[in-house]
């Protein structure tokens, strides 16, 4: 009979601690963010506005970049690459520059690089950098391999990577639905800094 209530204790105590145990583990979890398959993304401290379109089909998130060229900095692996604004033409304006006009420049440290098989033509080596960007009013950072999206609609692709890292779950059937703006730079203003730097 001792042994009988013994049990019965013990498996009340089990049942007890179970409910404690799930709310703690809801409680730690946020609620996903909620975006759409196409958002605006502001690239790290530069101003630059894009249109970043988040793919659950790709693992790794991409930028557009041309003239990549790999060099050697503290004996790390870096790379320098352009981003002409022109292929895009996101950036508000407020004057008479074109966006031909601004081709802006990065320096960053490698991150690794990838190798892409390409169906009927030769592999691809790509770099991979860790970058800061905004988006939702948020600042986040994420890995993006380099390559030319001249021809894709949009400039910046954000991966599963950055979804998962992040908790974001995508609205397939909506775009522009993140009501935080990040903070970001006219063509006019962009043009000036990138003077100034040269100067």
């Amino acid at each position: 009979m001792r042994s009988a209530v013994l049990l019965l204790t013990l498996t009340s105590l089990i049942f007890s601690a179970l409910p404690a145990s799930a709310e703690s583990t809801e409680e730690a979890t946020p609620e996903p963010e909620v975006m759409g398959f196409v958002e605006w993304v502001v690239m790290g401290e530069t101003g630059i506005r894009l249109k970043a379109r988040l793919d659950t089909g790709a693992k790794t998130s991409s930028l557009h970049a041309v003239n990549v060229e790999p060099f050697e900095k503290d004996n790390e692996e870096w790379v320098r690459f352009q981003l002409p604004l022109g292929d895009h033409k996101d950036q508000p304006s407020e004057g008479d520059i074109d966006h031909e006009e601004v081709i802006l420049e990065f320096e960053r440290p490698v991150y690794r690089t990838v190798l892409i098989k390409r169906k009927g033509a030769p592999s691809q080596r790509r770099y991979v950098i860790k970058m800061d960007f905004c988006i939702g009013g948020k600042t986040h950072e994420t890995q993006f391999s380099l390559t030319d999206r001249g021809k894709f609609s949009y400039p910046v692709l954000l991966g599963r990577r950055f979804m998962r890292d992040d908790n974001i779950l995508i609205d397939s059937g909506r775009s522009f639905i993140v009501e935080n703006e990040c903070e970001y730079s006219t063509l006019e203003e962009l043009a000036e800094s990138k003077k100034a730097l040269a100067g």
